[in-house]
């Protein structure tokens, strides 16, 4: 705990922050307040109900403000979940991930522009396609011409795939992991881990990339600063790259090397990170880059500075990935269950003795499962676990079996005095799930999971916890719509991934015994004619073929595919920019079918 350098690594360079603490919509609600945190401030020394070890986390986590990395390279940090990097040209500058919305990345320009001058962006780079990096992208290139937009290959359809497809389940999820209607304070919210909140309720944008890169090597020279990139797709996210600055002897490492553990499988839901492509791809960045680099900047946290100090982050980091992979994978093949090996793994001591390798953001726990079911899947082979009762049918016959809901209940209260606040939680889902009704069975468990929200070092377990507590006291909170899927979004979207979230919101049972055909044709998109099969449940599509036979046709633009199927509102109010040819009812049959995602559904009861 008296080990200062991540503190002063933190507040290093420092220039200056907003004079108006709250960022604003348009409309003026506030999305972000910088003073949320301000009670970190307090006292080093950690209340009751905040781990220590994430208690000192979340204070090196509460900066905020613009700060110079190096002579003519600068971040924003604290605006948001992620950081966002200027590099400074010849003439204008390099924008390296814009935030997750319009509101926190204008007002990040603006500070930068504030202190430097009006410099014209020159290029704008995604290091990869999680939606706090590109959100805010068109607030930088606003009133700019000729911005080359580079990002890695794949980066489209994976920001898509991520946050689009299964984008409603994402981002309810997201609310407990990152803790997002709890109030900041000793007994809330106090950290998301990767900085100290995530802003709500801002305006997410995607200006499509001009310039993809492809491999590992590449280089760009763009207003005299030459960049080299290296590929790491599979790693923290599936389209994401490194970039060295050899001028500068600067490495942005994206999200691949971090000042904590990262997630293999985040708890808001995803695809599960290959913890092998990791390691190896650090490994390769540490022969690439190690010797001619001097400062490492990542997408999130603070910088370190010395070349040797970096190295051995580098390889430490490494190290911790490789750890994970290979000892989830022993443990694996002596028969261990995924959960067992959860509970058996510790970090060796010269991991566990570095801050950057704690569980603040990822844990050992979750991320030794994510390795086993990335190669095994959800199923332990034990058989009892192969079609188990849903929660609702299980916890009535579990609760029949322990002797009636208040019989659990008064044995959970003893359990709860001794401090088995584990197991009050798991038991008492039962009861929750067999009565929703059941009220002191419902504020028993939010006293357990609150306080395992309590002693949790990491920040999103602190989150999800707290935050079952408060629906289990509370209920739902609706918010309001938070959506993803943005129409800036859709239009970078290609009409075959457009097609294929159709296919997802489709009621399969509801047009289970429907048979038709519809052709389509996007109308701004070359050579897009697509043949549209509504068979046994799902919507098939083909394209280069022909449409003569279809039972309907219709023409729109692309933006006018989107609105059609994705507005909510009846086809027949939403077709204003659609040409259709021949059985319009056969279109009103498939919009009928495709169903509205409500964000606010239950998590922690029926």
């Amino acid at each position: 705990m008296g080990d200062r350098r991540d503190f002063d690594d933190a507040a290093r360079g420092f220039v200056a922050t907003l004079e108006d603490p709250v960022i604003r919509r348009a409309d003026g609600h506030p999305i972000h307040d910088l003073t949320d945190h301000d009670f970190l401030k307090e006292s080093e020394d950690a209340p009751d109900t905040v781990n220590p070890s994430l208690w000192r986390h979340a204070r090196v986590n509460n900066h905020h403000g613009l700060f110079e990395v190096v002579d003519g390279v600068y971040q924003v940090r604290g605006f948001d979940l992620a950081n966002m990097t200027i590099v400074e040209g010849d003439v204008g500058i390099i924008v390296l991930d814009p935030l997750s919305g319009t509101e926190t990345a204008q007002a990040g320009l603006d500070l930068y522009r504030a202190h430097r001058g009006g410099r014209p962006v020159k290029a704008l780079i995604y290091t990869h396609s999680h939606a706090d990096h590109y959100g805010g992208s068109r607030a930088i290139v606003a009133g700019q011409s000729d911005v080359a937009v580079i990002a890695p290959e794949g980066f489209l359809y994976e920001a898509a795939a991520e946050n689009v497809f299964a984008g409603t389940a994402d981002i309810r999820r997201g609310f407990y992991m990152y803790g997002s209607a709890l109030r900041p304070g000793p007994q809330g919210q106090v950290d998301a881990g990767l900085a100290n909140a995530l802003p709500a309720g801002g305006s997410s944008t995607l200006v499509p990339p001009t310039d993809l890169i492809t491999k590992t090597g590449e280089t760009r020279i763009i207003d005299g600063v030459e960049m080299v990139f290296q590929m790491a797709p599979g790693t923290e996210a599936p389209a994401e790259f490194l970039i060295h600055f050899p001028r500068l002897r600067l490495l942005a490492a994206a999200e691949d090397v971090n000042h904590l553990m990262h997630n293999l499988l985040t708890l808001r839901g995803a695809q599960v990170r290959d913890a092998a492509t990791w390691w190896k791809t650090l490994n390769r960045t540490i022969q690439l880059f190690a010797d001619d680099t001097d400062v490492i900047i990542a997408q999130h946290g603070w910088p370190r500075w010395g070349s040797d100090d970096i190295r051995e982050y580098l390889q430490d980091q490494r190290d911790l990935y490789k750890f994970i992979h290979d000892e989830a994978l022993r443990l694996t093949n002596l028969g261990y269950t995924m959960t067992e090996i959860g509970e058996q793994l510790t970090l060796p001591p010269g991991l566990d003795e570095q801050w950057y390798s704690h569980g603040y953001y990822g844990t050992l726990n979750h991320n030794a499962k994510a390795v086993y079911q990335r190669y095994l899947g959800w199923y332990d082979s034990h058989p009892a676990n192969l079609h188990k009762l849903p929660p609702v049918e299980g916890g009535q016959r579990y609760v029949e079996y322990m002797g009636g809901a208040d019989a659990v209940v008064q044995k959970a209260r003893a359990s709860y005095e001794d401090g088995d606040y584990r197991w009050v939680a798991e038991v008492l889902t039962h009861v929750v799930f067999s009565d929703p009704t059941h009220r002191p069975a419902a504020l028993l468990q939010a006293d357990a999971l609150e306080q395992l929200g309590y002693q949790a070092e990491n920040a999103t377990w602190r989150n999800e916890y707290l935050m079952a507590a408060f629906e289990l006291r509370h209920g739902v909170t609706d918010l309001g719509r938070i959506d993803l899927a943005t129409p800036d979004v859709f239009a970078a979207m290609t009409p075959e991934m457009l097609f294929d979230f159709a296919g997802i919101k489709l009621n399969g049972p509801a047009v289970a015994q429907t048979s038709a055909t519809i052709g389509w044709t996007v109308s701004d998109e070359p050579d897009a004619q697509f043949l549209l099969e509504l068979r046994n449940g799902v919507l098939i599509y083909t394209s280069g073929v022909p449409l003569d036979t279809a039972d309907v046709r219709a023409t729109s633009t692309k933006s006018d595919l989107a609105d059609a199927l994705f507005s909510g509102r009846p086809f027949g109010d939403a077709n204003t920019g659609v040409t259709i040819e021949g059985d319009r009812a056969v279109l009103e049959h498939l919009f009928d079918a495709l169903d509205d995602f409500p964000l606010w559904f239950n998590i922690v009861q029926p």
